[in-house]
């Protein structure tokens, strides 16, 4: 089998595809990609058992049909170090031997049988969504950073994912932060839900920013998750089990109500946050009237550091510990100039919620547990 093809279409493909291949394979077929050649596609294929991606392109020539899986790390490093320039791949059905010929160079490298490349898992007693690429890539974006690693609870190392007549859901917690992203413009008849584990969706997300509002078409069960989007078909294992009952640790009653810069509110945390513990990242905030002092300490090397904002605020005078590093992350999630933090007592969680969303489909809640405030 024979093809030319655009260096550039090949890479950027191939390096599309490459997030998928696994650092430890079990099976060494897994360090390969796969390509199928008909006479008029060619099909490349990764996988790790858990995930596998494909893309289709069409070849500008094509000679034959054939399959054959060629090592993904070399095949990558000389692609990288072509300018775009039409690259011709043949390969020879019998040994599997692979040559690429651009210009005036030639190189040969070694091709594997494909029978030993994992099968695609059939898919029954599915339900189908189409949700825009778009609202697809931010809900993965404002999301995936809130999932946890803790291996007792694989569960909450995803995304819940729920469709209603009347919203579409994305949920991420690690039981110290939440973040529940909701468009109010996508909804559906069929009202389902699954969790998605975070290394598909870190493979989604890039590539979905890039294609606006094309619709993506995800059918799944129980098990199995497939998307299909442009030329790409990524199918993954789900996360099995029930997601905690994420709307019942929102506390509904936070009378103390913080409005602040976004910007500002940032920048002064990372500066407190270099002085605080190593161990705990705490940083202190008290609020009286209408400011804000943020306070951090680390007894161990006497390092210390406070900064007062001024802000709006509504309720009582209070303190609060929060862990800097959970609260920078969301506050730099967010995409809004100003923020409000919401709050009902010292040992209960603050809400943070965008003040100025341009987009009234949109809603996006953060929620972040206190740390204990060391005497």
């Amino acid at each position: 089998m024979k093809f030319i093809v655009s260096s550039l279409k090949l890479l950027k493909n191939l390096q599309a595809l490459s997030g998928v291949i696994g650092t430890k394979n079990t099976l060494p077929i897994l360090d390969d990609f796969l390509f199928q050649l008909t006479e008029n596609e060619l099909k490349i294929t990764t996988s790790d058992l858990d995930v596998t991606m494909s893309v289709s392109m069409v070849p500008d020539m094509v000679e034959g049909t054939g399959e054959v899986t060629i090592p993904a790390r070399l095949l990558l490093e000389i692609m990288k170090n072509f300018p775009d320039v039409p690259i011709t791949i043949n390969v020879d059905n019998n040994t599997l031997a692979v040559e690429l010929i651009a210009g005036e160079g030639r190189y040969k490298l070694a091709g594997h049988k494909s029978d030993e490349f994992p099968q695609l898992p059939v898919m029954t007693d599915t339900s189908v969504w189409e949700i825009p690429a778009d609202v697809l890539a931010r809900g993965f974006e404002k999301t995936v950073f809130a999932t946890g690693v803790d291996e007792i609870r694989p569960i909450m190392s995803g995304v819940f994912m729920e469709m209603t007549e009347n919203y579409l859901t994305f949920v991420a917690t690690d039981a110290h932060k939440l973040v529940r992203y909701r468009r109010m413009d996508v909804k559906s008849d069929v009202v389902a839900s699954f969790i998605m584990p975070k290394k598909p969706i870190n493979q989604l997300k890039s590539i979905l920013a890039t294609m606006a509002d094309e619709p993506v078409r995800i059918e799944f069960n129980k098990t199995n998750a497939s998307y299909v989007f442009g030329d790409y078909v990524l199918i993954c294992r789900l996360l099995e089990g029930r997601y905690p009952n994420y709307e019942a640790v929102i506390p509904k009653n936070n009378p103390n109500q913080l409005t602040i810069d976004r910007q500002t509110f940032l920048s002064a945390i990372r500066r407190v946050a270099v002085f605080s513990s190593k161990a705990t990242h705490q940083v202190r905030f008290r609020i009286t009237g209408q400011e804000i002092m943020l306070t951090a300490e680390d007894v161990d090397f006497y390092n210390e550091a406070k900064e007062r904002l001024a802000c709006s605020y509504t309720g009582d005078d209070m303190e609060i510990g929060f862990n800097s590093r959970f609260f920078q992350e969301m506050l730099g999630n967010f995409d809004s100039n100003e923020v409000k933090l919401e709050m009902s007592a010292p040992n209960r969680a603050g809400i943070l919620t965008p003040v100025d969303n341009e987009n009234e489909a949109e809603d996006l809640l953060m929620l972040l547990m206190p740390v204990m405030l060391n005497a």
